[in-house]
């Protein structure tokens, strides 16, 4: 490529303007100049430009303008002119030796050559006999391109003045400019190395100096470059680059040197372009941002010229439509017209250019960043100039980068595609690429594993849907998102599904006859009447259908509730006050569904009686209005169910909306709205105080509804409840009703929030005696149920009972944990008494409520029984049972604590008792895990149990000391309770070991991992898994497959992490001949079976390995490379890669995305890899 343009016009001649007979020859020398500007001799243009540089380097001297036709390279005039006479060759010699002596004193005479067409003449480099003499011109080249770069990225400077006084510069001497621009890029890379102006010149050489500079860059070891670089302080490297070169396009394109001296953008493009495809990634990277920032503006300049000749043209139609025209004027606005359009085809050049040479090789970049930049381009160069990048030659592209390996660039291209969909007028053009990838996008939307990607992913199907594009069944598979774990994808759906709503709600209204006869039928209500009915219940009613259709169509795909409840861990104790599906659900759509924040009305439609709502009443042939319309919003026992979830969000959104409006006032204006707000909390609380019993006697027969109701009662606050407190009994009346709900349901979720619910309220000092007095009588039921069933039953062997006595015992025992894990227990469970409450005080003293419980838990022993006992409710009796006995032992704990600190130390006796009970407990723990084989749910709990209460009495090692003396009064006392510190006995300890053992396999085999089994590993017995897993695991689906996998991951990790607890506690492989083999045992496959559990045992390493490790990690984590050769979780620990990583080797550069040596890119190998039909090798793209 040649850097000028013969074929451009120029300037007025320099010897026509100093000839002596210019004016007896004005005429004909008018007439001469004329052809002269667009056919000028190729001796005219090297004297023009490179052969007066030559004689400044030769002699020293600067040449006026003037010269230009009579300096060195006259010798050729000579030999070339055969038309001039010898006088006239006379007289320019005489001349150019005159101007020749007085060129010193004439150094301003270069100013004209900073006219817009002057100087790029000089821009055609050639001649390679100057190049000694241009070499040696150029010594001082550096602080040229550095001043450059420092008034680019100085704060005193605008970008917009410096390039504008670059273009100047190279004006006067476009090789120094050009080279001083190139050398400005190179600084941009990181690269301090520089060009000379005999690299400018030769053009043929720029891709081997750029492997030049590429080797010497490679030597500096480099560890950083500017375009990603994260310094603090720094100012912000992109957007003044960016800056910079829009600015000297918007320049040239004003001056329009872009267009005249079209070997400005020519040259830089040779180089960018060059840089573009290199194997040095901070070359790569900084060229293709240049490159695509040049294509960008260029897409700008062409719309506004673009634009520039619509309006001619249409000035020119309307002048040839009138009825006398101007045929000047017609005339003038055609030649606008045709310079536009002259313009509008260079710079269509231009943009193809840096589309074919850079985009289509580097949008599949090995770098991400790289992929992302040409992503963002391409979607503003469709945006800013649709009438050439509005194709599906060019969206296809945004199509294939859906399927990109990196999360950024995926969420790069929905960005720009939200942007293509938000212009209505690209909706027709868009219709055939929505048809092609639609079904991408509701895949990102469902399953990508980036929830930012998902999220947005879900807003662009919105905009979709709004246009008509989506099908049905997308609208379902984006609406059952509603229901997704994460809640930023719930949020960014809830406009989604309100939309969804509003459409079932206008259909519902049509089949009904239309909004004016549905408010016909309403009957009349008074202002503040939430209980009748209203037009906003028949809004709930489709939200409620909805729900219940996304939440079945989900159920096709979940595991049976039963079954996974079974499957997980069953020493995890219920949590109280988790919000359900639907209640994330509701809480979601709180902001874009108004009925949603009435929870007034919600109420109201709760409590309405829907019996009577009948489609078609009896001896009727039609429905009327009325009849439909109650018909249309009657809820059914489920729909109610969801209804109450929804309450639940409503209300709990309501009082948080009253408290961020509360915290987002300052001053004044704060105190004021936190009175507002404690007014609003007063009165929710009032109001739910009358309504929960209401809802009680109404659903308080469906476990799933009362739990619901009652979790209405853990958003209460009681201290802005100005009546409770003056009048106890309504309270009281609250707590009759709890007791109620806790007694007459073995439901484990209600049981939970019953509990929770009394917990809450004792945490409220006035309502504390209150609450404890609902306790107690809870106790004394409980209690008293457990005694009759003992009384008249063997409750100590397995399969004495029958089914109803078994259920029975295991509710009453259900409760007793549920009610040991919110009050002290102790007292109850040591209590050696008559019989209270109801039952018979002539019967005989009672045993210890502990010592029933243990006589139950050995139920948990496993006998050789008939095929009629029920193993499963025998295993949920023993597991309910061992929960019920820890407790006991966390509250001891606790008042020893307390005790201690108090200075009340325990006596002997207590002591002696509660090492007693804890060796019978643990006794009975090891009976069981002895009986059983393998990873039996109950042998997993019992062991996990076994672990916690030795790991419990270890934290009385760091009891506080007493108050008022540290050291205790009591004589041996420390000693005593020191005694209960005990580490687990050799026999359970390797009871522990074959457990664990047994759970890595267990999930080795369901992961798929390998494991380097140890030297004394028994094998599995034949009995820790049935026979038919095998069978079973080929006939289940792979979601199956993989959901017994995380459960098996979860009960390996949880026991694990319970055997470091006891490690750590001194309690486990602490002593005796085989200390340490277990930690050897659990250190074995750290890295073999996951990131859970290589962090579980990582808390065996010392502080300061756990310290230096957790520092190491982000560097392995740098490089998110698609590359599997980085991602091997077989490997121990990553021990090697991070100790290279420190020492700056090749594996430190590759994570880092600096390294070049990892191949070349993909634009030296292939060009577009498809055509213009279709691409069915989508999902190879990414293939580089």
């Amino acid at each position: 490529m040649e850097l000028s343009d013969p074929a451009t016009p120029l300037d007025a001649p320099a010897p026509l303007a100093n000839n002596d007979n210019a004016t007896n020859r004005r005429k004909s020398g008018r007439v001469v100049k004329k052809p002269a500007h667009f056919e000028p001799p190729p001796v005219f243009l090297q004297n023009g430009g490179r052969g007066k540089r030559k004689r400044v380097s030769q002699s020293g001297h600067d040449d006026a303008p003037e010269d230009a036709s009579s300096d060195s390279s006259d010798e050729g005039l000579e030999d070339t002119d055969v038309e001039s006479d010898a006088e006239e060759r006379r007289q320019r010699k005489r001349k150019a030796s005159t101007h020749k002596r007085g060129s010193k004193a004439k150094p301003a005479a270069k100013k004209p050559k900073t006219a817009p067409l002057g100087g790029a003449r000089t821009l055609a480099v050639r001649s390679a006999p100057k190049t000694k003499n241009i070499l040696a011109a150029s010594n001082n080249l550096g602080s040229t391109s550095g001043d450059l770069y420092s008034k680019v990225f100085s704060r005193e400077h605008t970008t917009q003045d410096v390039a504008i006084q670059w273009v100047s510069e190279f004006q006067q001497n476009n090789l120094e400019g050009m080279r001083d621009l190139i050398n400005f890029v190179l600084r941009a890379t990181g690269c301090t190395l520089e060009v000379t102006v005999h690299d400018i010149e030769d053009q043929d050489n720029v891709t081997g100096r750029l492997a030049d500079l590429q080797d010497e860059y490679q030597a500096t070891n480099i560890t950083d470059y500017p375009l990603i670089s994260r310094t603090k302080g720094s100012p912000p490297f992109r957007s003044s680059l960016v800056s910079f070169f829009n600015s000297i396009i918007a320049t040239i394109h004003d001056s329009n040197v872009l267009y005249d001296e079209l070997a400005l953008i020519e040259n830089l493009q040779v180089w960018v372009t060059s840089m573009s495809s290199s194997a040095v990634r901070p070359f790569r990277h900084t060229a293709t941002a240049i490159a695509l920032a040049l294509g960008s503006k260029l897409c700008e300049v062409s719309s506004d010229v673009s634009e520039s000749i619509a309006k001619s043209r249409r000035q020119l139609e309307d002048e040839k439509k009138k009825h006398r025209s101007n045929k000047a004027r017609i005339t003038s606005i055609q030649d606008k017209v045709d310079e536009g359009s002259q313009k509008w085809t260079v710079l269509e050049g231009l943009i193809r250019d840096i589309y074919d040479t850079v985009f289509v090789h580097r949008y599949r970049d090995v770098d991400p960043k790289i992929r992302s930049d040409c992503v963002q381009a391409l979607g503003h160069w469709i945006i800013t100039l649709p009438e050439l990048f509005f194709d599906k030659q060019y969206l296809r592209y945004l199509g294939w980068v859906l399927s990109d390996t990196s999360a950024p660039t995926r969420l790069e291209v929905v960005k720009q595609l939200q942007k293509l969909f938000q212009q209505k007028e690209n909706i027709a053009g868009l219709q055939s690429f929505t048809e092609k990838f639609r079904q991408r996008l509701v895949e990102m939307a469902g399953r990508d594993a980036d929830a930012h990607v998902r999220a947005l992913t879900v807003e662009l199907l919105d905009q979709i849907r709004e246009t008509g594009l989506l099908e049905p069944d997308d609208i379902d598979n984006i609406g059952a998102l509603i229901f997704d774990s994460d809640p930023r994808v719930r949020k960014a759906v809830s406009p989604f599904f309100a939309a969804n709503i509003d459409d079932l709600y206008e259909s519902k209204i049509e089949e009904l006859g239309g909004e004016e006869s549905v408010n016909e039928a309403l009957p009349g209500k008074g202002e503040d009447d939430n209980d009748s009915p209203q037009l906003s219940w028949l809004k709930l009613k489709c939200m409620v259908e909805l729900l219940q259709a996304y939440d079945s169509k989900g159920d096709e795909d979940d595991v049976n509730p039963r079954e996974r409840a079974k499957g997980a861990s069953s020493d995890v104790l219920a949590v109280s006050g988790v919000d359900s599906r639907f209640s994330l659900a509701a809480q979601a759509l709180y902001d874009h569904i108004s009925e949603v924040q009435e929870w007034e009305v919600l109420g109201g439609y709760l409590l309405f009686d829907h019996s009577g709502a009948t489609s078609r009443p009896k001896g009727r042939k039609s429905v009327s209005a009325e009849d439909a319309l109650k018909a249309a919003w009657r809820l059914d026992e489920e729909a109610e169910t969801i209804l109450l979830e929804v309450l639940n969000a409503s209300v709990k959104s309501s009082l948080s909306w009253g408290e961020d409006t509360d915290s987002a006032k300052k001053g004044k204006k704060k105190r004021a709205g936190k009175g507002a707000s404690l007014e609003v909390q007063e009165t929710i609380a009032r109001h739910l105080a009358q309504l929960i019993p209401r809802l009680l006697k109404k659903f308080g027969a469906i476990p799933a509804a009362a739990s619901a109701v009652l979790r209405l009662e853990h958003v209460l606050n009681l201290d802005v409840f100005q009546e409770l407190r003056q009048d106890e009994t309504t309270y009281s009346a609250l707590l009759d009703d709890i007791n109620k709900q806790f007694l007459s349901h073995a439901n484990e979720s209600v049981l939970v929030e019953a509990s929770a619910a009394l917990l809450h309220a004792r945490s409220f000092e006035e309502l504390e005696d209150v609450t404890d007095g609902k306790v107690q009588l809870l106790w004394e039921d409980t209690v008293n149920a457990l005694y009759n069933i003992s009384k008249s039953k063997n409750i100590e062997r397995r399969g004495t009972l029958g089914n109803n006595a078994l259920t029975s015992l295991l509710n009453t025992v259900r409760r007793i944990s549920n009610l040991a894990s919110i009050s002290n227990c102790t007292e109850v469970y040591e209590r050696v008494s008559s019989a209270t409450g109801k039952a018979k005080k002539n019967e005989p003293t009672r045993s210890a409520l502990f010592d029933i419980l243990l006589s139950v838990l050995s139920r948990g022993v496993l006998t050789g029984g008939g095929d009629s006992i029920d193993d499963a409710l025998e295993d949920e009796v023993a597991t309910n049972t061992l929960k019920s006995a820890l407790f006991y032992f966390i509250w001891k704990c606790k008042t020893i604590k307390e005790e201690h600190a108090g200075d009340d130390g325990m006596s002997s006796s207590d002591i002696d008792n509660l090492q007693d009970r804890r060796d019978a407990f643990a006794k009975v723990l090891v009976s069981i895990i002895e009986s059983r084989a393998g990873v039996d749910d109950l042998r997993l709990t019992s062991t996990g149990t076994l672990l916690d209460l030795h790991t419990l009495f270890a934290t009385l090692r760091n009891r506080p000391a007493s108050a008022q003396n540290p050291v205790d009064d009591t004589p041996g006392n420390d000693e005593r309770i020191s005694a209960l510190i005990a580490e687990i006995k050799p026999e359970p300890s390797a009871l522990v070991s074959a457990i664990f053992i047994a759970s890595e396999k267990a999930y080795a085999k369901k992961g798929h991992r390998t494991l380097e089994a140890g030297e004394d590993d028994a094998p599995i017995d034949d009995e820790s898994e049935p026979e038919s897993d095998e069978d079973e695991d080929e006939e289940v689906a792979g979601s199956e497959r993989h959901r017994s996998s995380l459960i098996a991951e979860q009960r390996l990790c949880e026991l694990t992490a319970k055997i470091v607890l006891a490690m750590l506690a001194r309690v486990l492989d602490h002593s005796g001949p085989s200390k340490g083999n277990l930690r050897t045992r659990l250190q074995k496959n750290r890295g073999r079976l996951g990131p859970n559990f290589k962090e579980v045992v990582a808390h065996l390493d010392e502080p300061k390995a756990r310290k230096a490790r957790k520092e190491l990690r982000p560097t392995k984590k740098i490089a998110p490379k698609a590359s599997e050769e980085l991602v091997v979780e077989d490997d121990e620990d990553g021990e090697e890669a991070v100790r290279a990583a420190e020492e700056g080797g090749e594996d430190d550069l590759r994570d880092r995305e600096l390294d070049a040596r990892e191949g070349p890119p993909e634009s030296d190998v292939e060009d577009d890899p498809v055509e213009d039909g279709d691409h069915d090798g989508e999902d190879e793209i990414m293939g580089d």
